[in-house]
């Protein structure tokens, strides 16, 4: 039967994982997912990911953290430091803080635990691909709340970033900063959900920020 979407449109995703079943598993279900995955390779250790990564130039690895040789967060810095236009989609069992910001600041565009849907987890790959980042409000939330903790207590924000925005928008940002959601900014400031949704879409036009995580790094950077 002919393949119905060309080899060349396809999705080359690349797969890191340590665990043999989980590994074939994601192998097996991405390869499903409406003929738009070509798997090039499967690695069962960071050093092996990377190899591989050198060998077939995936469009997206979708990355373990926990492995042997190397673990996902250097495999994920190693290989964009050699071709940064690649997506990393993190992959794991875990949701600290600490880890989460590891691999999100080693590049990473997107963290999914393992009890992910496997369309959820086909969705973000495909969000990766088009160069977009794909990190979900918990996700984000707790990216900020590490980049909290590390910035000085009391610590401004970028002056900058503050003269270009307004009081209001200043208030909403100190908010986001803090890791609320538009849910949550909008009952503390008595603001329908919906218009704090179009501060956050300005402030991010403003600062030349993409989503939460950048506008984070540019205000406490």
């Amino acid at each position: 039967m002919t393949d119905p979407r060309p080899q060349a449109e396809r999705i080359r995703v690349l797969i890191a994982e340590d665990q043999t079943l989980i590994r074939e598993g994601l192998a097996t279900l991405l390869a499903q997912q409406n003929d738009d995955f070509e798997i090039v390779a499967a690695a069962a250790d960071g050093e092996q990911a990377i190899e591989f990564a050198r060998r077939y130039r995936p469009d997206v690895v979708l990355m373990d953290l926990q492995m042997p040789r190397a673990d996902g967060v250097t495999a994920t810095q190693r290989i964009l430091r050699e071709f940064p236009g690649t997506g990393i989609v993190v992959l794991t069992t875990f949701e600290t803080n600490d880890l989460i910001f590891e691999a999100v600041s080693a590049g990473a565009k997107a963290y999914l635990l393992k009890d992910s849907r496997i369309d959820e987890i086909a969705a973000t790959i495909r969000t990766v691909a088009n160069g977009q980042s794909a990190l979900s409000p918990g996700v984000a939330a707790k990216i900020l709340e590490e980049f909290k903790r590390l910035r000085p207590r009391h610590a401004p924000a970028s002056v900058s970033i503050r003269n270009v925005l307004t009081a209001r928008e200043n208030e909403i940002l100190k908010l986001i900063i803090e890791g609320k959601s538009n849910g949550e900014i909008g009952a503390q400031l008595h603001l329908a959900e919906g218009t704090i949704k179009n501060y956050v879409s300005t402030i991010l036009e403003k600062c030349g920020a993409k989503n939460r995580t950048e506008l984070a790094i540019k205000t406490i950077g």
